[in-house]
């Protein structure tokens, strides 16, 4: 797969140190339960509710961000807390890596360093991966096998924009910083070879999102892949976290514009007219 560059990842534990494999596996239990692996349960529960629906999963309809009326103080304030305390995991595994004599940002990729070839590659990757997934997700809708994802539900006002950056902020460093920078980390401790540790942590990024339906499994199921081979090749998640962001304000940000455009593929239903 070529050099790492910027991390350097742990050798494996002795299969016979049995203590801090146990150890191991039951921190990387503990932190999947607090973060993406709770959601993810949760996400497949919501698919397979959605598919004992009488209501076909084309027809369905589910939203990114919770909504509010970013208008009111109190509904802002709770947006604003509830974003800031989904920060909480991001910062405990950015701790558990963190050892002696090697801080944790460094050893990631999660830095400044390189700031310019990082925006470059996550460019590239915007291109590589953004685009065929707008079009995935329009062929799952199309398909009838993905549901309508509101990603924008705030009410316009001044604070909606704020609310949704620092959404896709989140999403960007909670998906990449778990998913790559800590899970490739404890795996390998573990002794996992590095194409399981790929393909089980886009697996897992897969299951995060079915709650959007079969488009979304597949296209986030190829964003970790591609994801993961660029973090194992470049040692750095910085770039990654810079796509991430970047295709979530897209989506969150564009996503009005879409709906406008083809109401078909984005626009959620009329709700209907209740009988007299």
């Amino acid at each position: 797969m070529g050099a790492r560059k910027g991390v350097s990842f742990p050798p494996a534990l002795p299969p016979a140190d049995r203590g801090r494999r146990i150890r191991l596996w039951c921190e990387i239990a503990i932190v999947l339960a607090l973060s993406v692996g709770r959601s993810a349960v949760s996400s497949v529960l919501s698919l397979i509710q959605a598919l004992q629906s009488e209501v076909a999963l084309g027809d369905q309809q589910t939203s990114l961000n919770p909504g509010a009326s970013a208008a009111e103080f109190w509904d802002v304030l709770g947006q604003f807390l509830s974003q800031l305390f989904a920060f909480a995991p991001i910062a405990l595994v950015i701790l558990l890596l963190w050892e002696p004599g090697q801080a944790a940002f460094r050893r990631i990729g999660l830095d400044f360093r390189r700031f310019g070839g990082d925006v470059g590659r996550a460019v590239a990757l915007l291109a590589v991966i953004g685009i065929p997934g707008l079009g995935l997700y329009a062929l799952g809708r199309a398909l009838g096998i993905t549901r309508l994802v509101d990603t924008a539900p705030l009410d316009p006002s001044v604070w909606t924009i704020p609310l949704l950056l620092l959404a896709a902020v989140r999403a960007g460093l909670t998906e990449e910083v778990i998913f790559l920078g800590y899970l490739f980390d404890r795996l390998r401790r573990l002794g996992w070879g590095w194409w399981w540790i790929i393909a089980a942590t886009a697996l897992l990024r897969g299951a995060y999102h079915a709650y959007q339906g079969f488009g979304s499994i597949v296209g986030n199921v190829a964003m970790g892949l591609v994801f993961g081979w660029c973090y194992r090749r470049w040692g750095r998640v910085m770039p990654l976290v810079i796509a991430h962001t970047l295709i979530d304000v897209i989506a969150f940000v564009g996503y009005p514009l879409a709906a406008a455009w083809w109401p078909g593929l984005f626009a959620p239903a009329p709700a209907p007219t209740p009988s007299p």
